[in-house]
């Protein structure tokens, strides 16, 4: 395999783009970056002598990939575990036993009973501490959720999925099973189930698109997650029913603006997709309409926010 690279002018490109691509047999790619006036032309060749003809006819260069390219490449972007707080590792591959159906626990472990007291709640009997290997109490290994890589869905990787995972995380940490969740813009469900995996109870994650909630239902399936009801929807048009503790919108700052009258009806926020460069704007109108900022989190170009609506 041979990869022939030309930058070129918008100018070139309109005057040759279709003998580059009938040359090419449809596989030109074509690549702007921001700022720059040049643009990146690259077509996969099966052959040398199709490289060295586009060399010769065009101009550029060409490189000879190595044998095994496609493994290093599935390799450079093999997904880490991400881990969410000591409750949850978020992983694209599935376990055996995760394939037969059971939540896994990371790690192994002997489950003790433990009472333990609450100063909220009283005595409790529910937690669980494990023994390890060197005969030591310890916590609870966190379970696994496995979202599958998908075009164009989260797995977790993406820093306003990475960040609201977070803040989910941290707001339910304390928080009795059976709380509710709406997750606006669900994509692959990976919100939704995680709130599953944190103790939720009712549960709805909603989408424009049908392929994202085929995929989210397939991600329940597979990691044998019920009761979640994935819908589609359109956004501008959801209107609430009944009390949710939590909206998680991963969307963008305008649209979440546009539904904000219906947001501000839940107790808690955690609302990304929003760009740094629009943060002051953002908590500005979430300042307007009441809601009281928890938490901001930065990562990259990207902003994540907890808000409280319990005022309203």
């Amino acid at each position: 395999m041979h990869q022939w690279r030309k930058l070129a002018h918008p100018r070139w490109l309109s005057a040759h783009e279709n003998v580059l691509q009938t040359r090419a047999r449809g596989r030109l790619v074509i690549i702007s970056r921001p700022g720059r006036k040049r643009l990146q032309l690259e077509i996969a060749c099966t052959s040398r002598n199709l490289a060295r003809k586009l060399i010769e006819e065009f101009g550029g260069r060409a490189e000879k990939w190595p044998r095994d390219w496609l493994k290093r490449f599935a390799d450079l972007h093999k997904s880490k575990r991400l881990k969410i707080g000591k409750r949850l590792l978020i992983s694209t591959a599935a376990s055996s036993r995760a394939k037969r159906g059971t939540p896994k626990r990371v790690g192994r472990s002997r489950q003790l009973p433990c009472v333990t007291h609450h100063p909220a709640r009283g005595p409790s009997s529910s937690a669980r501490l494990r023994m390890t290997s060197s005969g030591r109490l310890d916590a609870r290994p966190p379970l696994l959720l496995v979202i599958p890589a998908s075009a164009a869905f989260g797995t977790g990787g993406h820093a306003t999925t990475a960040m609201s995972l977070r803040l989910l995380e941290r707001l339910t940490r304390k928080w009795e099973k059976g709380w509710s969740l709406a997750d606006l813009g669900t994509g692959s469900g990976i919100l939704a189930l995680a709130s599953k995996r944190f103790g939720a109870g009712r549960v709805i994650g909603i989408d424009i698109d049908p392929k994202a909630i085929s995929i989210a239902k397939a991600n329940a399936r597979l990691n044998k997650i019920d009761n979640v009801d994935f819908r589609l929807g359109d956004l501008r048009k959801w209107k609430p029913t009944g009390a949710r503790d939590i909206v998680a919108a991963n969307l963008y700052s305008e649209l979440l603006i546009a539904i904000m009258p219906e947001l501000k009806r839940c107790t808690w926020l955690i609302l990304s997709g929003v760009l740094r460069t629009q943060e002051n704007k953002f908590l500005r109108v979430l300042r307007r309409n009441n809601i009281e900022i928890a938490n901001v989190k930065r990562r990259g170009k990207w902003i994540a926010v907890l808000a409280n609506c319990s005022d309203h």
